[in-house]
């Protein structure tokens, strides 16, 4: 009888025993054994109300790991960590272990991807580069300048121009109107940052003003160091009563009609754009203005010079404080006489 009850108690630790080295080797193994995932990385997608027991099964489904799909959901639960998972998508590097998965999806490390909006874009060149990315959700039927502020509860704004230019970061299904919220916002603060830091005695009236001039300079130059010399020029035409005229706002009026030319007659086309034809701003920015074109536009260099002409040599311009040493510059530059 005590033959027999010893027995049993060393087959049961025996049992248990076996148990519990079974359970910790197949834990390292858990812990150590990376998914079959190849060098180029595995994207996977968390869909809205998926768990952590869907994902293991998914895994083992899809032939990601050899391991039972409950060893992933068992650890989860363990460290009280399962219902922490976030939607969207990832990718899995190869070599990366469940642990790390888990902590990947807990942590939300979702595959960001970019887009560039460059200074001296267009709104619709904005609008046909977000329609173009194949990970933006489309939520706008139409894409023109009324609709595209409208779904932004700014249908009262012109859109031209009010979108910050840089890049963008963002995951997979963010939708177009989600990304334009995020560019107009940043372009309302960087011009309100940079409004309170103008310099004194400018012609503008508002910080919309300073938005448009700084999208003439933008669209006048590539040049770092001229953007504030011709912000200067164009700040005295108008603080003395002169037209501005400036080719890109002729250019930006004449639309659809614009075929790379700019004819003499386009100049003396009259259109609210056309500043050989009228005096002041034109109405709207003309484009997407760098933060560098706007501190320009709002720290205007000083000087005397009321007239800038292309050099034809790296985009540069020689600068005239008189029409008479203007218009040897164009003859010199541009009509090589």
């Amino acid at each position: 009888m005590k033959f027999s009850l010893s027995f049993k108690i060393l087959l049961s630790v025996l049992i248990v025993f076996s148990i519990s080295v079974f359970s910790w080797l197949e834990y390292q193994r858990f812990i150590i054994t990376p998914l079959t995932i190849d060098e180029e990385g595995y994207y996977y997608n968390v869909q809205a109300g998926t768990n952590l027991s869907k994902v293991s099964k998914e895994l083992s489904l899809l032939k990601l790991t050899n391991l039972p799909p409950i060893y992933l959901d068992v650890f989860g639960r363990i460290e009280g960590r399962s219902h922490l998972i976030k939607t969207g998508e990832y990718h899995i590097k190869a070599g990366t272990t469940l642990p790390q998965l888990l902590d990947q999806l807990i942590g939300g490390k979702v595959v960001q991807y970019g887009i560039t909006l460059i200074e001296g874009m267009s709104i619709q060149q904005v609008m046909t580069t977000i329609a173009a990315h194949p990970h933006i959700t489309k939520t706008m039927a139409t894409t023109d300048m009324a609709t595209v502020m409208a779904s932004l509860g700014k249908a009262e704004i012109h859109a031209e121009g009010w979108f910050y230019p840089e890049t963008y970061h963002f995951p997979a299904g963010t939708t177009d109107i989600d990304f334009l919220k995020r560019a107009h916002q940043q372009m309302v603060n960087a011009l309100s940052t940079a409004w309170q830091n103008k310099a004194d005695n400018l012609p503008y009236k508002s910080p919309y003003e300073a938005l448009i001039m700084a999208s003439i300079i933008e669209k006048e130059t590539g040049i770092a160091e001229e953007r504030a010399q011709i912000a200067g020029v164009f700040v005295r035409r108008l603080q003395k009563g002169m037209r501005l005229q400036t080719d890109p706002t002729v250019i930006y009026g004449l639309g659809d009609s614009f075929d790379g030319n700019l004819r003499r007659k386009d100049l003396k086309t009259d259109t609210a754009y056309n500043t050989y034809t009228r005096f002041g701003l034109p109405p709207t920015p003309i484009a997407l203005a760098s933060i560098e074109s706007l501190e320009a536009a709002l720290h205007p260099a000083d000087g005397k010079s009321l007239y800038f002409v292309a050099t034809g040599q790296e985009g540069r311009h020689v600068f005239s404080s008189n029409l008479r040493d203007h218009n040897n510059a164009v003859r010199r530059y541009q009509l090589k006489k």
